[in-house]
């Protein structure tokens, strides 16, 4: 079983829902965000998504975008971002690691050679954003093939006609995202969200978790309490970004992930 099946399964155990953190790898640079992310899951979060910073990040807001360029001008680089992971992996067995970023670095790497290292270094996921479901021989049939999970977005234009085929070679989770739009550009509402979730649920077995317009505590106890889970980024990132310590960055997560851990 995957580290997010297992993680999973162990909160629905436990009836609680999953909380996910993103954060850039490199952002504001190399050691503090190692910092953060060995931090991280003693903050309450069950599920760390972590950014490979791009030059182009179509789906990114301002913040993440910001955080990508910060990434990027400290030097920070896929092969970097798989060492970060590497390194979490000594003092972290437990917790699922999923990359979210864009093709254009994996495939000036090479796919076979990317696999091989990601799965090398821990990695169980992969949040591919600008590789649709027509492209899945591209990377997402490798790396299931390589036992990393390929994380489809569902959006709220993604309608019955579309769903099947998002949903077609999805693992580990559905990723919905709540809003229409970039990153960071609105508040996410249960009211809305929780019928998409549940026109979701109804298309697969996979548990669906929720990401984009989460930024307090009570908004991620309100979106969990309507999926699995919630996934906060750019709320987190902005604190980053204010130069907080890392200690108060990880305050922060811990209240998101108390708010998400309440519904």
């Amino acid at each position: 079983m995957s580290r997010i099946a297992a993680t999973i399964d162990r909160l629905r155990a436990e009836k609680r829902r999953a909380f996910v953190s993103y954060i850039m790898a490199g952002d504001p640079d190399h050691d503090t965000s190692l910092a953060l992310l060995k931090g991280l899951p003693g903050a309450g979060v069950d599920i760390v998504e972590l950014g490979v910073p791009f030059t182009d990040p179509m789906a990114d807001g301002p913040t993440i975008q910001a955080a990508g360029q910060r990434a990027l001008a400290g030097g920070q680089t896929l092969a970097r971002t798989l060492d970060m992971v590497r390194t979490f992996r000594t003092e972290d067995e437990g917790t699922p690691v999923v990359l979210m970023g864009y093709y254009n670095p994996i495939y000036s790497m090479g796919v076979a050679r990317f696999l091989a290292e990601a799965r090398d270094a821990g990695v169980d996921g992969l949040i591919v954003v600008d590789l649709p479901p027509e492209e899945d021989a591209e990377l997402c049939l490798p790396a299931l093939e390589a036992g990393i999970d390929f994380i489809r977005l569902a959006t709220p234009t993604t309608d019955d006609r579309r769903l099947p085929k998002v949903l077609q070679n999805t693992s580990g989770f559905v990723y919905y995202v709540s809003i229409t739009g970039i990153t960071g550009a609105a508040e996410a509402q249960a009211a809305e969200v929780g019928p998409e979730v549940a026109r979701i649920k109804a298309a697969t077995d996979l548990p669906v978790l929720v990401g984009f317009g989460i930024r307090t505590p009570e908004t991620a106890q309100a979106i969990a309490g309507v999926a699995d889970g919630c996934v906060v980024g750019s709320a987190i990132v902005a604190e980053i970004a204010a130069g907080k310590p890392v200690a108060e960055v990880l305050e922060t997560v811990r209240g998101l992930a108390d708010g998400a851990h309440a519904a």
